[in-house]
This record gives structure tokens, sequence and C-alpha cells, in this order.
């Protein structure tokens, strides 16, 4: 994840500093401080609301060292969704408390402020009502077991029902561990889960479907290839073998290709993860993969899209597909759905 820290006053900078020197190493974090207040490895700004227009889509998560109405009104001219919408966080400038206040589930604002607030001793303050009332929340739970939310309204009605101290029906067809008691697999209740492969599975008359984010996409190109016919070639061969992109959780390649323009605009676009590994790694992975003796010339690695896609243990599902100067192929990593994460 990447995180902006914003600070406006001296004692702000010094509390984003002991934030990004605790956090540094779990996340990719700015420093942004106002002129008037200046420090090591800061980026400097001038106008806050300008800040915020530039920054707010650029990274996953914003802490305002700042009063909650400060935040607000600077993020509220960008506010779209909770799907895509960074994670908000305002922290006061005494650094007593650290307030979640946008994308607390889905963006990861209630883990962010905990983590902040034990950086400096604060309290978090989490408003949420599934986390305030320490219960079950499906949309946490999706987002922490890398479960695709079919429905945005559904979810709300499943998390409706644990607030309101009902039972939710659980069908989860993947191994799985530690179910709470606010679920139960009773499938006469009228509201529950399925985790599934199969988005137009119902064993509930509501049922919010939750789907792995499990497949691994494998690419190689030529250089400087057109990212529109990247971007066709990709989608068209998802389509082809009726893979949803909504269940890729990466895209991977060698890591030659780490400055290809369209590689990466793929990946900013779809908000797909990019992983990279060296021609060596490649090598390494176990597998019968096909075998290109001017791929290997040219890279040191036999195949690029195969073994990038088999690379983080999954099992290869599609295999090599050439086309407009692009390799594509796909593996299916295993499932294990642990109920007491997140």
């Amino acid at each position: 994840m990447k995180i902006a820290v914003i600070s406006i006053t001296e004692n702000g900078a010094a509390i984003s500093s002991e934030i990004k020197k605790h956090l540094g190493s779990i996340y990719e974090i700015v420093h942004y401080a106002f002129n008037k207040y200046p420090t090591k490895d800061a980026v400097l700004f001038s106008s806050l609301s300008k800040l915020t227009s530039q920054i707010f889509n650029k990274y996953d998560g914003l802490i305002f060292i700042a009063s909650c109405g400060i935040a607000v009104r600077m993020t509220a001219p960008y506010i779209c969704s909770k799907i895509t919408d960074p994670a908000v966080i305002a922290i006061d400038n005494q650094g007593k408390y650290a307030v979640s206040l946008l994308s607390g589930h889905l963006g990861g604002a209630n883990k962010l402020a905990r983590e902040a607030a034990q950086c400096i001793g604060a309290l978090p303050v989490i408003t949420t009502a599934t986390d305030s009332s320490e219960k079950f929340s499906p949309d946490c739970f999706a987002k922490e077991n890398n479960l695709y939310i079919s429905n945005m309204k559904m979810a709300k009605e499943a998390a409706a029902c644990i607030v309101n101290g009902q039972k939710l029906g659980i069908v989860c067809h993947f191994p799985h561990a530690g179910l709470p008691e606010e679920l139960s697999e009773d499938l006469n209740l009228k509201t529950g889960i399925c985790i599934t492969d199969n988005i137009n599975e119902q064993p509930y008359k509501n049922t919010l479907c939750l789907l792995p984010k499990n497949i691994i996409i494998g690419v190689g190109c030529r250089k400087n290839i057109s990212f529109n016919i990247l971007e066709s070639f990709i989608l068209s061969c998802l389509n082809d073998n009726n893979i949803p992109l909504f269940r890729v959780k990466e895209l991977a390649t060698v890591d030659l290709k780490n400055e290809e323009a369209a590689i990466n605009m793929f990946s900013r676009k779809y908000r797909i993860p990019l992983k990279f590994y060296t021609p060596k790694q490649l090598m390494e992975v176990p597998g019968s993969f096909s075998s290109s003796d001017f791929v290997k010339s040219v890279t040191s690695a036999d195949n690029i899209c195969e073994r990038s896609a088999a690379a983080s243990g999954g099992k290869l599902i599609v295999s090599k597909i050439c086309g407009k100067g692009v390799t594509f192929a796909a593996a299916e990593q295993e499932v294990f759905i642990d109920f007491e994460r997140g």
C-alpha cells in the first residue's frame, strides 16, 4: 500500500515522521509537509487543497495530521465510492486520537488508524457499526481474505443482519477455519454469504457471493508495445477462458519489463498489483513449461508468461497464448478461508 502522511504544523511534522519511521517497513510512505514547517525527507507543499486534489487517487491511504473537519473538507470533492476511495485518517495535532474517516473496511482505514495510533500512543477511533460492536464484518472479512464482493447492496444487508443480532447464513466451498458465532450453516436462513467461484450461486433468498481473487496472470510482450494492443489481448484471453477480471489477484512478468509502459498502465488502470521476477527466479519455478530459444537469448529465461504465472505457487490453468506481440498465461492459487482474519 502507498500511504501519504500530510502535516500542516511543526508538531504535525514530528508526528508524521514518527508514523513513517514505524510503518515505513510495512507501507510505502511519503510525508508531505506544509512549506512553513519543513522536515527531513518531506515533500513540501503550499496549498493543502491543491495537494489533496493531486494525490487523492494516487494513494491507497491518506493520513491527515489535522482536525477531522479539515480532512473532510479537503477530501469531500473527490469522494466517489467505498470500493475505490482511499483510506482517510485524521490525527489531531497533539497525537491523541487517530480517527478512521473514510473507507474503513474495504479501503483499510480502520486497520490503518489502529496501526498509526499504536505508533504514536494515540487512541484509535473506529465508528463502523460491526467494529464498534466487535462483531463479524462481511466486507472487512472479504478484504482480508482477498475476496471479491459481488454486490455492495447485499453486503450492507449482510452487515445489517450482524448489527441487528440476527444469524447470517454461510456456505463456503473452500477449506476454512474459525467460523464465528454470528454465522450459521443453516440453509433455511433468509440472508447469507456464499464463498464460491460461481457468481450466480444463490443458496439463500438474499445471497452475498464472495469470490476468491486467486488468479495470477503471467505476461510477456515485445518492447514498447502499445497499451491498447496489450490491454485488448489480455482481456480477450481472460474472456476466452471464462476468467472474470475481478478474480485476478496479480499481474506477473520478468523484471526486465519493470519499465514497460503498457504493463504498468494495465496494472494501474485495473488496480492489479504488479510482480516482477528475475530470470533466475523464473527458471527455478518447478513444472513443465513451453520453451523458446529466442526468448531465452533475450531474457535468460526460456518462458516468461507461464513461469511468471506459476511463480507464486499456483497451478497453471491457461498455457501460453501468443498474439500481437504479447504472450499470456494464467495460474490459480489454492484458497483457504480464515474467518478470524479481518
